[in-house]
């Protein structure tokens, strides 16, 4: 007996023409679509493996192989959603995985008082999921129209691959893509880590779920930032691990030229106060 986790799996694959993909076409065949090993192949799991999940023989795919099933059959934000509801309602490995909620946003007050004493400096704290959790005003100038901090609690992660303007904002947008997803490793906890990946995986789709399984960490380069005044801006970036109880980080942005450091003090007339977020 098929589940509908199974049963979706199968009707996608068989409404895919191997064209699509590049793939030769194999003659005549009883089915239509994709054929099975052909799947199998772009998820990197074997085709037996394949075969239980599709006739139900397997309800617990982890959530690695769902990602790689979602990659393999190009599926879009909605279908991938819908992916990982069949998977829960299966009895998929997805629902057992997400903590009671998500890490603590709390920020101790001598931390507060730590970014006081940077203003007008670029800062901000954050855990290494990408959540905002505090900054200086001098980051709300340089970050006022990008659109990173118009969310109730923004998270830069989530910005970098669901913000269709983060590919401009970023001048080297895969780079930063890069960056973000190989902090994930470094979580406040891998509860926290794999909760979170589960969150955004359906909504990123594969330019996140691809990057997720890489254990090399990416090069250090300075930032550059396409700022919407048209300046390029350059920033050298510190980051200063606060103590493990913490689990969070303070990051300082330094302009990394004169140029900057000119289009930086324009900037800063607007003004700006610390924030810390809710």
């Amino acid at each position: 007996m098929g589940t509908p986790l199974g049963d979706f799996v199968r009707a996608k694959r068989d409404s895919i023409q191997p064209a699509s993909f590049g793939l030769p076409e194999h003659g005549r065949r009883r089915a239509p679509g994709l054929r099975r090993s052909d799947l199998a192949t772009r998820a990197g799991i074997s085709v037996e493996y394949l075969t239980r999940i599709e006739q139900g023989r397997d309800r617990n795919p982890s959530p690695a192989v769902l990602n790689a099933l979602a990659d393999a059959l190009s599926l879009d934000a909605a279908e991938r959603g819908h992916l990982r509801y069949l998977a829960k309602i299966t009895g998929g490995a997805c629902a057992g995985h997400r903590p009671a909620a998500p890490p603590s946003r709390h920020v101790r007050p001598t931390v507060l008082a730590t970014l006081r004493l940077l203003e007008p400096a670029v800062a901000f704290v954050t855990n290494r999921l990408g959540d905002v959790l505090a900054h200086t005003g001098g980051f709300a100038s340089v970050m006022r129209e990008s659109g990173l901090l118009e969310t109730r609690e923004p998270n830069l992660t989530r910005y970098v691959f669901t913000d269709p303007r983060a590919r401009t904002f970023f001048a080297d947008w895969d780079q930063v893509a890069d960056e973000q997803a190989f902090d994930l490793w470094l979580g406040p906890s891998a509860e926290a880590s794999e909760w979170f990946k589960a969150e955004l995986a359906p909504l990123a789709g594969q330019e996140f779920t691809r990057r997720i399984s890489r254990h090399l960490p990416p090069p250090q380069v300075p930032l550059r930032l396409n700022h919407p005044t048209g300046q390029e801006l350059r920033w050298e970036r510190e980051r200063l691990e606060l103590p493990p109880t913490d689990a969070q980080e303070l990051v300082v942005l330094l302009p990394a030229d004169e140029a900057t450091e000119q289009a930086m003090e324009r900037l800063l007339r607007s003004g700006g106060a610390l924030h810390a977020i809710g």
